[in-house]
């Protein structure tokens, strides 16, 4: 779990500060001086834990947060604030951020949040990765054999499947024996997960 941590305010100090009590705990970070500075490099960054700051100028944190997730980006997010703002930590937790820190900031408040920021952040892409696997095992069947694994998984028998794909019922069979090497298991069970998983994913 060696993901960065995306630092984002206005406020050099404070940006100083931060970015030497995480390099001292082991935690990389790169720091930028405002939204704009971050949104030039995006497209280029690796997913990390994004830690901003709520009231910078031009664009905000929290617009900066709503941009980030209107482009499909929905790493784990921190806000801080030196400010009390009731209805501006109720956005951010609607637009998806883990928790919301007002400055000053206790040390190990913000280090326990990014850890587990960055703890979810490497479950999603774990995930996406299962996702894009089964993506892919299901990819590798014909046309055909996915007919046949759609009602397999349905709980046709081959004699019913065979009869509603007007196909001989050893043909069925030879799908099946197909389908079961290509997904790696012949179990049922385990090729109607795989199959439904495939289908939530896409």
């Amino acid at each position: 779990m060696n993901h960065p941590v995306y630092l984002i305010d206005d406020d050099e100090a404070v940006r100083k500060a931060l970015a030497l009590l995480l390099d001292t705990v082991g935690i990389k970070v790169k720091t930028f001086d405002g939204p704009e500075a971050l949104l030039r490099q995006i497209k280029k960054l690796e997913p990390g834990c994004l830690v901003m700051d709520i009231r910078m100028p031009m664009i905000t944190g929290l617009k900066l947060q709503e941009k980030l997730v209107a482009d499909g980006i929905v790493w784990p997010t921190i806000i801080i604030s030196g400010h009390g703002d009731i209805d501006a930590c109720r956005k951010a937790f609607r637009n998806g951020a883990i928790d919301f820190l007002s400055k000053p900031i206790d040390e190990q408040d913000l280090i326990d949040a990014i850890q587990k920021g960055l703890s979810a952040l490497e479950q999603d892409i774990q995930q996406q990765n299962e996702r894009r696997e089964l993506i892919t095992l299901i990819s590798q069947l014909t046309s055909r054999e996915k007919e046949v694994l759609a009602m397999v998984v349905d709980g046709h028998t081959s004699s019913q499947i065979a009869g509603a794909l007007e196909l001989s019922p050893r043909t069925v069979e030879s799908h099946r024996a197909a389908i079961g090497h290509k997904l790696g298991t012949i179990a049922v069970a385990e090729q109607a997960k795989l199959w439904l998983e495939a289908r939530k994913s896409t």
